[in-house]
């Protein structure tokens, strides 16, 4: 199994969400997040006053998902958040070794 975690732009979550469900995904994990990468922020001007904001506000998305589904399900995220523009993002897929689901007790790919 596999741990797909996306950071995307906030607007984009609906898209991707969209994606994942037409993949069949059945379960997934939104938090805000906020960071930067190469645009190191951005300026805005607020009443008149420009300031600089350090943290661009991002959503985290993460899934669990079969080996067999990471690279779809890669895929799809990036076609689904993808603008062209900096900041879109990042994907990445970690290994993950056990899963249970808490109420019923079931391990392995019968958790999903």
């Amino acid at each position: 199994m596999k741990l797909i975690t996306a950071i995307v732009k906030p607007y984009r979550l609906d898209e991707v969400k969209t994606a994942l469900q037409e993949l069949g995904i059945q379960g997934l994990t939104v938090s805000e997040a906020s960071g930067y990468g190469r645009q190191r922020g951005h300026t805005e001007v607020y009443r008149g006053a420009e300031y600089q904001v350090d943290l661009v506000p991002k959503v985290r998305i993460e899934v669990v998902v079969e080996d067999a589904d990471a690279d779809a399900v890669i895929d799809a995220v990036v076609k689904a958040a993808q603008t062209g523009k900096i900041g879109d993002g990042k994907v990445w897929a970690l290994p993950v070794d056990t899963v249970v689901r808490v109420r019923t007790g079931e391990r392995g790919p019968d958790a999903l």
